[in-house]
């Protein structure tokens, strides 16, 4: 339908460094800490470094937060708590530096661009780099027509793949999608239901803080907008040009370059995680690029997080959009990063092999104190032998006489002590030798009373 080539994006999209990851896994568990006690944060620093493909991650010192800005055509059906002109003056409230996004990005050392893709408004006094990329005014009411033509798609879509490669060209080490547009949580919610096949109930929300009668007419709505859309279930552009808008279709163009760049990006709300799972569908291997930033208030988004398999950073019961929740988040980002680079290894702070534990040197002192004595009545009556030749008599009876006198057992538990190691052939002389009988008199043992000293 569509001359986008996504089979060239899939054929550029690879999944992180595995290595890089694993190698910082390792590193977290050698710092000087309990290993897995930074809990989240461990998995972090090695997701960070396996989309860096280095270990440990380097800072994150340029931030960029590209803003989609857009009108849309359901808005005009009492959908909002808001009319549709607040998405102009919000674009110049962007530029002046007055919002929350704004604030955010300052507090944190981050760059904002925001970027008019459809907004009902002339913004041409703001300049080329907000309007340079604008696809129309406004977007057709999903509820009774299509968002966008074919041509309008493929430039919406393709704006957006340039602006990745912008940012990256320019050094930008992590991206965050924000959006702008009132009624824009109304066609997020109209891609979550299309894709997954829910239903209005399933992916409704209060959006910006919508009554009852504006949630009704909301239900409504995406009622239509879902009937709409079935043709299109299997066909992530087809998606966006049938329930979209200029601005989520740029927003998913960004989100798949991103990844085919390989850097990474760090969703917002409902609207960033919508074209994230339309961006999944048509390129299955950029999920493993992407973020969640927080957890919003907008049913759609948690549909499309379970989908996407993503756990957010923070969950504040933020639904402002504009990339403040992934803002808010970025810190935490920032900590992974710092202690995973920065903490020193317990390998450095002791260097030296770990001592032997006293239990362990007890148990060695213990086996050998059991060991011992066992060994000295196996070596006693062999001893003997070996300094009998020299003072052996000739009569008659003197080896008896050894055997029966008090004194040859201190000999044999001297000579014990002096010879660690007895030979074995002593064993079989040492049985003739207790086989005598002690009668003849103990008279031949004062002939050998220099033994014992010996």
């Amino acid at each position: 339908m569509s001359p986008i080539d996504i089979g060239e994006l899939q054929m550029a999209t690879v999944s992180r460094d595995a290595e890089a990851a694993s190698l910082t896994r390792a590193r977290m568990d050698g710092l000087v800490k309990p290993v897995g006690s930074l809990g989240r944060l461990e998995e972090l620093a090695a997701w960070l470094a396996g989309a860096q493909g280095q270990s440990p991650p380097q800072p994150l010192d340029r931030v960029r937060i590209v803003v989609f800005a857009g009108d849309h055509g359901i808005a005009r059906n009492g959908v909002s708590a808001y009319p549709p002109e607040v998405t102009a003056a919000m674009v110049r409230t962007f530029v002046s530096g007055l919002a929350g996004v704004s604030v955010l990005a300052r507090q944190h050392g981050a760059g904002v661009r925001v970027l008019d893709l459809g907004v009902d408004a002339d913004l041409s006094d703001l300049g080329p780099d907000v309007t340079r990329f604008k696809v129309r005014r406004g977007s057709g009411s999903i509820d009774r027509e299509d968002a966008l033509t074919p041509e309008e798609l493929e430039a919406a879509f393709r704006a957006g793949m340039t602006v990745a490669d912008e940012e990256v060209d320019a050094g930008a080490d992590l991206l965050v999608a924000g959006d702008m547009g009132i009624g824009n949580t109304t066609v997020a919610a109209a891609l979550v239901g299309s894709l997954l096949g829910l239903t209005p109930l399933d992916v409704v929300g209060s959006g910006t803080g919508v009554d009852d009668a504006a949630w009704a007419r909301k239900v409504a709505a995406l009622r239509d907008a879902l009937h709409r859309a079935r043709p299109y279930r299997g066909d992530g552009l087809g998606l966006l040009r049938a329930v979209g808008s200029p601005d989520t279709a740029a927003m998913t163009g960004l989100l798949l370059q991103a990844a085919a760049r390989r850097t990474p990006v760090l969703l917002d709300g409902v609207v960033s995680c919508a074209c994230a799972l339309i961006g999944r569908y048509m390129v299955e291997d950029a999920r493993h690029w992407w973020l969640a930033g927080h957890r919003s208030t907008e049913p759609a988004q948690h549909k499309a997080l379970d989908y996407l398999d993503l756990e957010p950073l923070v969950d504040l019961g933020m639904r402002l959009g504009e990339g403040t929740g992934a803002l808010v988040a970025l810190p935490i980002l920032r900590s992974a990063q710092a202690l995973s680079a920065e903490m020193g290894l317990l390998a450095d702070v002791l260097p030296e092999p770990a001592p032997e534990a006293p239990d362990e040197v007890a148990a060695d002192f213990a086996a050998e104190a059991t060991t011992e004595p066992a060994a000295e009545p196996e070596t006693e009556p062999a001893a003997q032998p070996a300094d009998e030749p020299a003072a052996q008599p000739a009569g008659p009876g003197s080896e008896p006489a050894d055997l029966t006198d008090e004194p040859a057992a201190p000999v044999a538990a001297t000579e014990a002590t002096t010879e660690p190691e007895p030979e074995p052939a002593a064993e079989p002389e040492a049985e003739p030798a207790a086989e005598p009988e002690p009668e003849p008199a103990a008279e031949p043992a004062a002939e050998r009373r220099p033994g014992p000293e010996s």
